[in-house]
């Protein structure tokens, strides 16, 4: 099977490729492994360039078989990660990817060289984790256990046009919002919890910008 490493912001991010990606991507012969970044046993979190950077030499450089990607949140990214500055100056949510996605491949040729890096796919998710889980409010309802939330969620969610267009401001990212409803919101627990009865489907038909990540992925095994 064709091997893709999947760096992780964090536990969140490494439960969602375990139970909605793994499976429908080992009937295309494509075998994902994700990790949090850093070192094994690290929590996640503080996605520095330094520690992806350190990530890919470890996979791509030791292994000519191997593709990596990323999953990782555009809200809270470091000002020093490449794109990041230009970036959120941009409108839409699709921009800011592309700026981030861009300038990161531009930065990985000049510290890894062009060749393993014909081997890495960039994403970013705009603008947050929770961003996808507004694919389905019920869904997120259901996962936290509190259906009573499910209109103001949706409230939420029809204030967009996608659920990647959810703003990434301190008091107005998609999981702060969650957080005013249900302080008891937990990202590893209720994160996963939502994602898993949304379900891949779902989110794929909301969010293009993922869909489209996942595509790329799809097209290695071609």
């Amino acid at each position: 099977m064709i091997r893709v490493h999947i760096i992780c912001e964090g536990q969140t991010e490494e439960i969602f490729v375990n139970e909605l990606l793994r499976i429908p991507f080992a009937h295309r012969n494509i075998d994902l492994r994700p990790s949090k970044i850093g070192k094994p046993g690290h929590k996640g979190g503080n996605f520095k360039y330094a520690r992806l950077l350190s990530d890919l030499k470890m996979r791509l450089l030791h292994d000519d078989e191997c593709f990596c990607t990323t999953f990782f949140d555009f809200y809270a990214l470091p000002k020093s990660f490449p794109g990041q500055e230009d970036a959120k100056h941009l409108a839409s949510a699709e921009a800011k990817a592309d700026c981030v996605n861009f300038k990161l491949l531009e930065q990985l040729k000049k510290d890894i060289g062009e060749k393993p890096v014909l081997r890495f796919v960039p994403y970013v998710q705009m603008h947050e984790f929770e961003g996808l889980l507004f694919s389905n409010p019920e869904g997120i309802a259901k996962g936290i256990g509190c259906l009573d939330l499910m209109e103001s969620l949706l409230e939420i969610r029809d204030g967009f046009s996608s659920p990647e267009e959810i703003n990434d401001s301190p008091m107005t990212a998609p999981s702060k919002r969650i957080l005013k409803l249900f302080p008891k919101y937990e990202k590893p627990i209720y994160g996963s919890l939502s994602a898993i009865e949304i379900g891949l489907d779902a989110i794929r038909n909301e969010c293009r910008l993922f869909d489209n990540w996942l595509l790329r992925l799809e097209q290695i095994s071609q």
